[in-house]
């Protein structure tokens, strides 16, 4: 044969000897494994399995360097090594696992072209989880050879570098390394001393200006100046605290996050000695989730790849949801303009969602116009349709999902294999008040129970001294909180004497101006008492959520929020009126009752959800979190709460075309992470921060073809709702879409005609038999001792009861479950007696 059928059949020979290895994957997983030599994108959707094909691409490299894609063969290749090749492939069984017997072993001298050594490859992600993973897998695959593998974090890369070659921008190699902590309380103290407002400039908005500016690499002098040409006051006040903040930074030998890549980038455009060393050691780069890089971080990776020119970059610009944080989507859209002779390959194959769900997903990420392009598919077959479920308010919507857990948990489904997900932290408060009324476990993912935060147990702790001045542990918890000038020494001080006396705190404060000890905080400890008699007072004249108003005012808790002016204050504002919802669903559902008797009552209530059992992480609860929260994490069945107008999409999206694109991006997420049953819930009005607004249902479901999702609204035959706060919806079905006037979403789908038809086993027809049960009675006859079957928990024994407002707080027993706390009216409606 001639020299370029021999080249020809011997290239060919050795990729498909080497694909032999990688028969596990896809093709396109493959192909992206296979391709090792210049720039390549990959555009890895949701669920692709986008890690599998780094981790074996990495070992491609390390084991055959670029023999897969090269034209290269050996000076001293035979006819006899092509056979021996040739033979090789041919006798391989199909799967790649095995050698038939007296067939020829893999021929790795005829495979490998200029194999890399581990030191050579950095691939760098963003999280240190994410690092340790592909650390772990590497090892699985590789054995020690991964161990000199760089694969880290941008910010544990950098320490690497910078460690070695600081001295070159006039730090010690010692340099220490700020946290957020640090950088914060460095930065009120420069505030202070320059006799900066910290109310017109709070310390975090000062450092997100900086750390902007560093993004942009510019530095304080060049920061400050510009200001000062610009004449914009406010930026030249930050260039003042800036120029302090870099001075302080520099002569403590200190670094914070964005300094640790400012500073390499900055070593490598001034130290072209370091970049040359560094291009040359480093002839692979992979970096991870581009779609969340920064400009520095885009730096520091082309950086690295200017010298052998082989970066893979993995990343899905459908998911680019962290613009807050500095991301820029342009990073992966533009990387072929960067890379001209880039190859893009797309992981579209996804192996996480089901069909119908895929369609949704694809269906809204369409209408994004900044996107390259791709469409998620499966094998495994449409699953269950997407639903869309449009209730009355936002308690229905909590209790809805509440209703569809403890169906499928009947239905032997795991309580962690749901989540809700929430675009806003507040959206919480009623999924978690339904969860515990129905005795559902849980835990917040990435945040902290509504009762839990810190805000609320001051509210709550109020409330509870209102009710019983008594309450020592409560008083000292709020005596000084808005700040009183009531210090802890004061504090030591009461706390003492009530103990030698025996007496509660509260009688103590009339007589502080009689104790020497107490006289120089008598005035301030007669204030407190004053105020809270005041509270007391109207507590047994005007309704709860009239006193919980009055109680905001006289305290002046929110205006201290207000007046720190911090970012992270806006959330607990909103948090101290999101209260005022549970006071006015409390009220609805129980009656206005005696004023006294209502403050009982609803703090009796809300002792369910103060006095929880703490969980592990590991153990078997259903995930809430917000959408950010949940990316890279999958479920079995996930609900998305709020698929509305103002709330998700928020109303700071509206009418803003880049970031409504970030919203829909961040709706696709939400989407992907449903692995079988995919919900999504919108209230007709909403009640948020004590304030109800009526809501239409969000674009983003509008979205979806009609063959792709199911609509259900609950109707009466008087035209509106008729339902029952104890719990689901009551006497009414489910119908196709009847949004109102003014909103129209198209006309009935053949899978809406259909529903009503389909299986009774499926799960939307078991939602429709819970929306026909009965109201619950209070008067049912369950007694401690009574043995009960419970759909979801099984069989157990009520080894408690106690009244709660309007209701009754069960504990009850279950077999292999431990005991659970429930209200009477939601537990009766999964509950039966067992007859003894």
């Amino acid at each position: 044969m001639n020299q370029n059928e021999f080249k020809n059949r011997f290239i060919k020979a050795r990729r498909s000897a080497i694909e032999l290895e990688f028969a596990h994957l896809n093709q396109v997983q493959r192909e992206a494994v296979l391709t090792t030599s210049g720039p390549l994108l990959l555009l890895a959707g949701a669920g692709s399995g986008k890690t599998t094909v780094l981790i074996n691409r990495i070992a491609n490299i390390l084991k055959y360097g670029s023999g897969s894609d090269s034209d290269f063969i050996p000076e001293d290749a035979t006819e006899d090594d092509l056979a021996l090749l040739e033979e090789y492939v041919k006798t391989r069984q199909g799967d790649g696992s095995s050698v038939p017997k007296n067939g020829p072993e893999q021929p790795s001298h005829l495979l490998e072209v200029f194999p890399v050594e581990p030191w050579r490859i950095i691939a760098i992600t963003f999280t240190n989880k994410a690092a340790g993973e592909m650390k772990d897998r590497l090892s699985r695959m590789l054995g020690q050879a991964a161990e000199d593998i760089w694969a880290s974090t941008f910010h544990s890369a950098c320490v690497r570098i910078l460690r070695r070659y600081i001295d070159k921008l006039g730090f010690d190699s010692s340099f220490a390394i700020y946290d957020t902590t640090d950088s914060a309380s460095l930065m009120k103290r420069i505030l202070k001393e320059l006799e900066i407002d910290e109310k017109s400039f709070p310390h975090r908005s000062v450092l997100g200006y900086i750390s902007r500016a560093k993004d942009e690499m510019i530095f304080a002098d060049d920061f400050l100046a510009a200001a000062e040409k610009s004449g914009d006051v406010r930026r030249r006040i930050i260039g003042r605290a800036y120029v302090e903040y870099e001075k302080r930074m520099r002569s403590s030998n200190s670094l914070d996050f964005d300094d640790l890549i400012l500073m390499t980038v900055q070593l490598f455009k001034e130290h072209g000695d370091v970049l040359e060393y560094y291009q040359r050691r480093f002839k692979h780069i992979l970096v991870d989730e581009y779609q969340d890089t920064n400009n520095l971080q885009y730096l520091l990776a082309s950086s690295l790849a200017g010298g052998h020119g082989n970066i893979c970059v993995v990343g899905d610009d459908d998911q680019s949801i962290y613009k807050f944080r500095g991301a820029t989507i342009e990073n992966i859209l533009n990387f072929e303009n960067q890379y001209k002779n880039a190859r893009v390959i797309r992981l579209e194959q996804n192996y996480r969602s089901t069909g119908l769900i895929l369609d949704a997903a694809n269906d809204v990420i369409c209408n994004n116009k900044g996107r390259k392009g791709k469409k998620l598919w499966t094998q495994s077959g449409p699953g269950e349709i997407p639903e869309m479920h449009i209730v009355p308010d936002e308690r229905m919507e909590a209790q809805f999902v509440a209703d569809s857990i403890v169906m499928s948990a009947s239905d032997g489904k795991s309580w962690r294999e749901h989540a809700v997900l929430y675009r806003m932290n507040a959206q919480s408060n009623q999924i978690e008040t339904a969860f515990k009324r129905s005795g559902i476990p849980y835990r917040i993912f990435g945040g902290t129970g509504f009762y839990e935060r810190a805000e609320i147990k001051d509210m709550l702790a109020y409330l509870c001294l209102i009710h019983n001045p008594n309450d020592d542990v409560r008083l000292l918890r709020v005596i000084n909180n808005p700040p009183r000038g009531i210090g802890n020494t004061t504090l030591g001080k009461l706390a003492e004497i009530a103990s030698e006396r025996d007496v509660p705190i509260y009688e103590l404060l009339r007589e502080s101006q009689n104790y020497d000890n107490l006289k120089n905080a008598a005035g301030k400890l007669n204030l407190f008492a004053d105020m809270m008699e005041r509270l007391r007072d109207l507590s047994k004249t005007v309704p709860l959520d009239e006193l919980y108003e009055e109680l905001l005012s006289e305290t002046g808790y929110i205006r201290m929020l207000e007046a720190k002016n911090l970012d992270e204050n806006i959330s607990r504002i909103e948090n101290v009126n999101e209260l005022k919802t549970n006071i006015i669903s409390y009220l609805n559902e129980n009656g206005s009752g005696e004023n006294a008797s209502a403050l009982f009552g609803f703090l009796s209530e809300i002792a369910l959800f103060t006095d929880m059992d703490r969980d592990s992480d590991d153990t078997d609860r259903v995930v809430m979190m917000t959408m950010h929260s949940a990316k890279g994490l999958e479920f079995d069945t996930v609900f998305v709460v709020g698929a509305e107008e103002g709330v998700f999409p928020g109303i700071r999206a509206i009418g803003e075309p880049g970031e409504m694109e970030e919203e829909r991006r961040l709706c696709y997420v939400a989407m992907t992470r449903a692995m079988k049953k995919l919900y999504f819930t919108s209230a007709q009005r909403r009640m948020l921060f004590g304030k109800t607004t009526a809501a239409s249902p969000s674009r983003f479901v509008r979205e979806i073809n009609s063959d792709n999702i199911e609509f259900h609204q609950p109707q009466s035959r008087f035209g509106g709702f008729d339902f029952d706060y104890t719990g689901g919806f009551a006497n009414h079905s489910y119908s196709s879409p009847a949004y109102g006037a003014g909103t129209s979403l198209g006309t009935p789908t053949r899978s809406q005609r259909q529903f009503q038809d389909r299986d009774t086993s499926s799960s939307a027809n078991r939602l429709d038999r819970l929306s026909t049960q009965p109201k619950v009675d209070i008067d049912l006859k369950f007694k401690v001792g009574d043995s009960v079957e419970h759909k979801a928990f099984g069989l157990g024994v009520i080894t408690g009861s106690s009244p709660a407002g309007g209701d009754a707080l069960l504990e009850i027993t279950f077999d292999g479950v431990g005991t659970k706390r429930m209200l009477l009216k939601s537990a009766a409606r999964y509950m039966t007696k067992v007859e003894q």
